[in-house]
């Protein structure tokens, strides 16, 4: 197993704490894993495995304990039975309806410490969330960086290049790690993944008929990563294929896309005037790897792909990412992490002058002294003004030096 780092340092002030861990994401990203490394760490610590409570809700032997009275009768007889504290592992806890009453009431009446895990971002949301509100930390759970991914194939690190395009092509879902090399095997998976994401958490909870405007709907998100969205648009682009379903069913199937970790939404910011803009939003996809499985070839639109890439590493290392309007500008990312603040423009290649221009130009007018980045694939250093050019495989490898 890779010791996925950046999220057990967010764990490990918490173990043995009152504070349920909550570890979100999309389906095979590698939630069940980490309970596994943290399950190791505690052994570390001279925790007895017979202290351990590991159950997986989506195992159809588990079935009955999906309804909440159920599970807590379960849990309680079980944790009498355990001397000292029980550590309670439940993974795809958005399989028990009202699961938070199970989960508080073991909280407040047993010794124990709770680890869960969910793909679905409303897990924490509505009326049962207040039963836990303020007891619980969330710890978001992305695909394998590429720094992991080097780790995880066991790379020597001496064709870089080579490495990053099969990344670019099948995304960083662990599993890939083991069959990298066989490119149909990988598209087999990616197209499971993908099939299983949209008909388990998306139409199956939804109930939704029209699963063909679904698929749609999430194709034209993947062709427009990095362009400004609206419902708007996007009925204009199915009316043209014949098909004209309403705003709100967008809206919605749009929202079923980012409760499920399919897709991020990121909002936009006027940076001189602080003002958040709530119209043409972009949108991320969680795993490029399966952007090439929705539409194909990741290489034909390669600068969108690697701005993917940076936008989920920079979500990936904590950062609050904005897309900045400077003017009649705009640059990428504003990412934003406590006090610290750092902008980041993505381009494949600094081609030209004009491209140069045209990337570096997106500063002008912007006064503060925090950093500002130009990543690209280019080896030469085009820095300049004061504005930091990186090749983006160095900004990806950078944690790890």
């Amino acid at each position: 197993m890779i010791e996925r780092k950046i999220y057990l340092k967010q764990v490990l002030p918490f173990i043995d704490q009152d504070i349920i861990k909550v570890i979100t994401g999309m389906r095979r990203s590698g939630k069940s894993v980490f309970l596994q490394l943290i399950q190791n760490e505690l052994k570390r610590r001279g925790i007895e495995e017979n202290q351990f409570i590991s159950l997986n809700l989506e195992d159809l032997a588990n079935e009955p304990l999906t309804e909440y009275h159920q599970l807590h009768k379960y849990l309680l007889d079980r944790t009498k039975e355990i001397n000292g504290t029980s550590y309670i592992f439940l993974d795809e806890i958005q399989k028990v309806p009202n699961w938070q009453k199970a989960i508080n009431s073991l909280r407040v009446t047993t010794n124990c410490d709770i680890y869960l895990t969910g793909s679905n971002s409303q897990l924490l949301s509505g009326e049962l969330a207040t039963l836990i509100a303020g007891r619980y930390i969330e710890i978001k759970i992305y695909p394998f960086s590429f720094d992991e991914f080097l780790t995880a194939i066991d790379s020597p690190r001496t064709n870089l290049n080579s490495d990053f395009m099969n990344y670019v092509n099948i995304g960083g879902l662990p599993f890939l790690s083991r069959i990298y090399q066989d490119k149909i095997a990988c598209q087999n998976y990616l197209t499971d993944i993908y099939n299983s994401v949209v008909l388990n958490d998306i139409v199956s909870r939804y109930s939704i008929r029209n699963v063909d405007l679904l698929q749609r709907i999430f194709g034209y998100l993947s062709s427009e990563i990095g362009h400004p969205i609206t419902a708007s648009k996007i009925q204009k682009y199915l009316k043209s294929e014949n098909r004209m379903p309403s705003l709100d069913t967008i809206l919605d199937y749009i929202n079923y896309s980012t409760e499920a970790f399919l897709f991020q939404k990121v909002p936009r910011q006027e940076l001189r005037g602080k003002k958040s803009l709530k119209l043409n939003e972009k949108f991320y996809i969680m795993d490029h790897g399966l952007r090439n499985i929705i539409l194909g070839n990741n290489q034909r639109d390669i600068d969108q792909v690697l701005e993917n890439i940076v936008y989920i590493e920079l979500k990936r290392r904590g950062y609050n990412v904005e897309i900045g309007i400077n003017k009649n500008q705009e640059i990428d990312f504003v990412a934003t992490k406590g006090n610290e603040k750092k902008y980041y423009q993505v381009t494949y290649l600094l081609a030209n002058e004009s491209t140069i221009t045209r990337e570096f130009g997106a500063y002008n007018g912007v006064q503060d002294f925090y950093p500002k980045y130009v990543l690209s694939m280019d080896n030469f250093d085009f820095s300049r003004n004061g504005i930091i050019h990186q090749n983006i495989i160095d900004f990806l490898l950078e944690t790890s030096k």
